[in-house]
């Protein structure tokens, strides 16, 4: 899901060309869709749609929905620009926005004609936004959504088709049912419970049916039910089923599939687990730690938390070379330490790699070749100064990069070294937790390694504290169990 970034870009007149660009064909892209709205009224009669269309009565109106169409899409142009400039930057987050509208307008239109106007899945645009991209977008492009189908209803299908007042009715179902599924269905992570919202979802849709129908409602009181449960159903249905191919083509990973790739039968996940358990085991703090500080500061928990599950995949490669994985025997005592290092180091891009190969999310390849960023691999480095009398050049013995690009990143940084640290430190108390964090955040800082992210140093303090609580808790001492005798030994009868 899309997060509004700190930082702003500097945009050129080519990259605002390229934008106006963009709103202007999909303007024209929903106008045709208003277009192909009375062209179902008129049962794809082409010639009476045209005789409509451009009679002297109705060329007015059609040129009036042209321009509050240009006016509406110019005011939604003019809030992304201020509010959330970095998003629409992208061409593909513009495609994004506009397709999740135009889909939805589309599939009211076919619903709203075959089923019924109070069936047509009122929250689907709401929830394709919610769930792709945030939930003020989400909350805004309800309002859009709303006046666009109050058009279409209005303008399009009344003024050619003759006046119904119970279209009217569209703009406060759509906004009332839009926002119930908004704050229904935020912050859950089970499809099954999502699935479940669909029924309060689908509420107001059934209480403005009843109204508006209820002599009609008296002599059939369940069809009526039905078309606000099925409003509800379809909402929740289409968008599941939606999601998938919105993931694929424009490259956003839900809470969903951030679910589904880390649960433990997951391809790469499951043959960590086999391969290399040490490395799957250090996974798994990591993993706690950096959803505890993405909460901390803001960030987005469950991709925190899906980073970290991958964030030393490429560890699969050469499991035994690290030292989570080694019982007894070192191999890197055999060979020199240029080896080791190109060895150890090569575990990020590996990393990077496997993920793209199991056409996994770019964020979690991206973790994985920048959670060590430029480091040194100290251990080696001084191992090789003791077979050299000159100096060694240190950029030899460390992480090529980059250094973190975000503050996810950083976080499996902090939180990858620390837990490494604290796991080796016979003393545990807090003083001592804390010190060691303290410690691999000075050293990460004293190189320079979030210079090109967004981690403030509020952030870092947050972390750190976070951090030491966190695993000062599950490496805390424990008492020491007395031992226990009993039978004959212990003289007891």
């Amino acid at each position: 899901m899309f997060k509004q970034s700190e930082k702003t870009i500097k945009w050129k007149k080519e990259d605002h060309l390229r934008t106006v660009l963009l709103f202007a064909l999909h303007t024209a892209l929903i106008f045709a869709l208003f277009v192909f709205s009375a062209f179902l009224d008129v049962e794809y009669d082409f010639k009476k749609m045209t005789s409509i269309v451009f009679s002297s009565e109705n060329i007015e109106i059609t040129v009036y929905i042209a321009i509050a169409l240009v006016l509406a899409i110019t005011g939604v142009y003019f809030y992304f620009y201020s509010e959330h400039r970095d998003f629409v930057y992208k061409a593909k987050n513009v495609n994004l926005l506009f397709i999740i509208l135009e889909t939805s307008i589309l599939t009211m239109s076919f619903v709203g004609h075959y089923i019924g106007v109070y069936a047509r899945p009122f929250a689907l645009c709401a929830l394709l936004c919610l769930l792709l991209i945030n939930r003020r977008t989400a909350i805004f492009m309800n309002t859009v959504i709303c006046i666009l189908m109050f058009m279409a209803d209005v303008f399009v299908a009344n003024s050619f088709m003759g006046e119904n007042i119970r279209s009217y009715s569209a703009l406060i179902i759509c906004y009332t049912t839009s926002l119930f599924a908004i704050y229904l269905v935020y912050g859950l992570r089970s499809r099954l419970w999502v699935f479940v919202m669909s029924f309060p979802i689908a509420v107001p849709v059934t209480i403005s049916c009843i109204c508006l129908e209820f002599e009609e409602f008296l002599i059939y009181p369940v069809n009526y039910i039905l078309y606000g449960a099925t409003s509800g159903i379809l909402s929740v249905v289409i968008m599941m089923s939606l999601l998938p191919l919105f993931e694929k083509i424009f490259g956003v990973v839900t809470d969903y599939r951030l679910a589904e790739i880390t649960d433990h039968k997951s391809t790469l996940i499951a043959k960590l687990i086999q391969k290399a358990p040490g490395t799957f085991n250090h996974s798994l703090v990591v993993s706690t730690l950096a959803e505890s500080c993405a909460n901390a500061i803001g960030e987005n928990a469950v991709l925190a938390r899906a980073c970290a599950y991958y964030h030393d995949i490429g560890k699969l490669k050469c499991p035994e070379f690290f030292t989570e994985n080694q019982q007894g025997y070192n191999p890197h005592n055999e060979i020199s330490p240029e080896l080791s290092t190109d060895i150890i180091r090569s575990h990020a891009k590996d990393g990077y790699d496997l993920i793209l190969k199991y056409h996994l999310p770019q964020i979690l390849a991206d973790v994985a070749i920048q959670h060590h960023g430029t480091l040194p691999i100290r251990y080696f480095y001084m191992k090789a100064l003791k077979f050299t009398e000159g100096d060694l050049d240190i950029a030899n013995f460390s992480y090529p990069g980059p250094k973190p690009q975000s503050k996810i990143a950083a976080i499996i940084m902090i939180a990858d070294g620390a837990e490494a640290k604290v796991r080796t430190l016979s003393d545990r108390s807090h003083a001592k937790v804390d010190q060691a964090v303290r410690e691999i955040i000075e050293e990460r800082m004293n190189f320079d390694q979030f210079s090109e992210c967004e981690l403030t140093m509020k952030d870092i303090d947050i972390i750190r504290a976070t951090i030491t609580n966190s695993l000062a808790g599950v490496y805390h001492d424990r008492v020491k169990y007395p031992k226990l005798k009993f039978g004959k030994s212990s003289g007891e009868e």
